[in-house]
């Protein structure tokens, strides 16, 4: 199975954002758990009350600590030698987390159909997960089809190998490495 080359080519770095998945569920999350501690502590009595009250917080917190989370702050960074993840500080600096020259990318393991790819650094530390429409994964990346599309025509065919979903290359994973792992 083969998917169609993309023939972007640019020398400004390309950059791709992290992002939640689930925005919904914790943006609900602090809204109900507001509502729930501000019901909680001006009609109830008692116990009840105080019940209401900390189920409310717990939620907030939850949900306020999932958006706050500092793996929103993770960017890909896509040039002409190499692919990096770097995390932008709230202060305005950024560290590389990891560089893989295109030449050090040992397979990628792509879903033409999903735009869904496993960038396979040879190391845990060095690999990443871009997911794809219906991958199993906890984060999204912005512009994931440009990304994915970028990658694609970066890696030379023979290390691209191609399949109808990621989780059905988990098999041919070698042990230490499998397409769930990502950035961390």
């Amino acid at each position: 199975m083969t998917a169609p080359q993309s023939t972007a080519s640019s020398s400004t770095p390309s950059e791709f954002r992290f992002r939640p998945r689930f925005r919904g569920l914790a943006i609900a999350a602090v809204v109900l758990g507001a509502l729930l501690s501000g019901i909680g502590a001006l009609t109830l009595a008692g116990s009840t009350a105080l019940y209401a009250a900390i189920g409310g917080l717990v939620g907030v917190a939850l949900g306020g600590l999932y958006l706050l989370s500092p793996a929103w702050r993770l960017v890909v960074v896509v040039d002409e030698g190499s692919l990096s993840v770097r995390a932008r500080s709230l202060v305005g600096g950024e560290t590389r987390r990891f560089q893989l020259p295109w030449g050090e990318i040992e397979r990628v393991v792509a879903s033409a159909d999903t735009h869904t790819c496993f960038v396979d650094g040879g190391d845990p530390s060095r690999s990443l997960l871009i997911p794809g429409h219906g991958a199993n994964a906890s984060y999204d990346i912005a512009d994931k089809v440009a990304l994915y599309r970028l990658i694609i025509a970066r890696v030379p065919e023979p290390r691209i190998e191609w399949v109808p979903l990621i989780e059905s290359a988990v098999a041919s994973a070698p042990s230490s490495q499998s397409p769930g792992t990502a950035a961390q």
